[in-house]
């Protein structure tokens, strides 16, 4: 996983591309009508930690290697997407390459912006885009299965993915997405096979108007949350419109504009964060005079498999990872400090890597 991926998608006119604007700074038209975003614009933003600066400054680094997520801009979707309305059918096969979807919500009024469906509904236009995602499912289960069911009647071996793309058609035929279906770990195996768009994990970003500052609360996000409480998906709420305004300062002048709203830090930084915990991500660090770079693996990772990031020669040639957590680091001025003052550990394959360590890899 050296690059998460995150699909932005949204009812046209809910402040999507206005967002993704601010998020890679990528001037992409936002125009106030529908279909102004086509191919999908791909922005690649560094995920800023403030740990990597203060090792850099320690080790002499020559460069700073953050890590990163790409958020991939999607063309608005409209009812009927499943079909091919709109832009539909692109839209979707990009979604499918991506480890996450951010679905954009208007929660704001604003007379000057028209609301696709005539009126705001957060809840009517999440559930729009929610149903246009499960037939898109279920065409593709519906496919898979009558070929699956050709194939299987010479193949024994078949017959668990048949059972398994029934029990899925059933459910996604009930208007339900894959994630609220409960799958043995037999039927786990074989769901990872097929690309399902409702499995992905899903963040609501609540785009309110800057009347909601610093609060960012409305009866508009309470509904937004009351439902995405009962699916288990997150809510964040992000003020697009400022966002794009930060996006254009220098970093003194944006600390100095946001302490004025009466926030400590922007949207931007609120959705990384927890893109990357939506996901169960977390970064190690490696530094040196080269470079201190994060890098982004999944919560629960042994070290030996941690160091295949790095390199697939360094995981098999696997000796010994020496780990220093980033507090001890700081406080014992250093790698060498750490061992002075028995804080750096000599940790085997099996070791679980924990956000923040900073590891040093032995290996043949």
């Amino acid at each position: 996983m050296s690059n998460l991926s995150c699909a932005i998608v949204g009812l046209p006119n809910v402040g999507k591309s206005t967002l993704f604007n601010a998020l890679t700074r990528k001037q992409i038209p936002s125009e106030n009508y529908p279909f102004c975003t086509i191919d999908p614009n791909i922005g690649i933003v560094e995920v800023l930690d403030r740990r990597l600066d203060a090792l850099s400054e320690q080790s002499k680094s020559k460069k700073i290697m953050y890590a990163t997520v790409s958020f991939v801009d999607v063309a608005g979707l409209v009812k009927g997407a499943s079909q091919g309305e709109g832009l539909g059918n692109q839209f979707l096969s990009h979604i499918r390459e991506t480890d996450a979807i951010a679905q954009v919500v208007r929660c704001f009024e604003d007379s000057d912006v028209i609301h696709v469906a005539g009126k705001v509904d957060p809840i009517q236009d999440i559930e729009v885009i929610s149903l246009e995602l499960i037939l898109a499912d279920l065409q593709m289960a519906e496919n898979s299965l009558s070929r699956m069911e050709k194939q299987a009647k010479g193949k024994k071996e078949l017959l668990p993915t048949v059972e398994f793309l029934k029990k899925a058609v059933d459910h996604l035929n009930q208007s339900l997405p894959m994630r609220a279906l409960t799958l043995t770990p037999e039927e786990e195996k074989v769901a990872k096979l097929y690309p399902f768009l409702t499995r992905k994990k899903m963040l609501y970003i609540c785009n309110v108007s800057e009347n909601d500052l610093p609060s960012m609360n409305n009866p508009f996000v309470e509904r937004v949350k009351e439902y995405a409480a009962k699916e288990g998906s997150r809510v964040i709420p992000i003020c697009a419109k400022i966002e794009e305004e930060i996006s254009r300062l220098d970093e003194k002048d944006a600390e100095e504009f946001l302490m004025s709203l009466g926030l400590n830090e922007s949207g931007l930084s609120r959705l990384i964060k927890e893109t990357f915990s939506l996901l169960d991500l977390i970064t190690y660090i490696t530094s040196g005079e080269i470079e201190t770079r994060a890098w982004t693996i999944h919560k629960g990772t042994p070290a030996a498999e941690a160091a295949g990031k790095i390199h697939s020669d360094i995981e098999k040639g696997f000796i010994r990872a020496e780990v220093v957590t980033y507090d001890d680091m700081m406080r014992c001025h250093g790698r060498v400090g750490a061992k002075e003052t028995g804080k750096a550990r000599s940790e085997g394959k099996e070791y679980i890597v924990k956000d923040g360590d900073v590891i040093l890899f032995f290996h043949n």
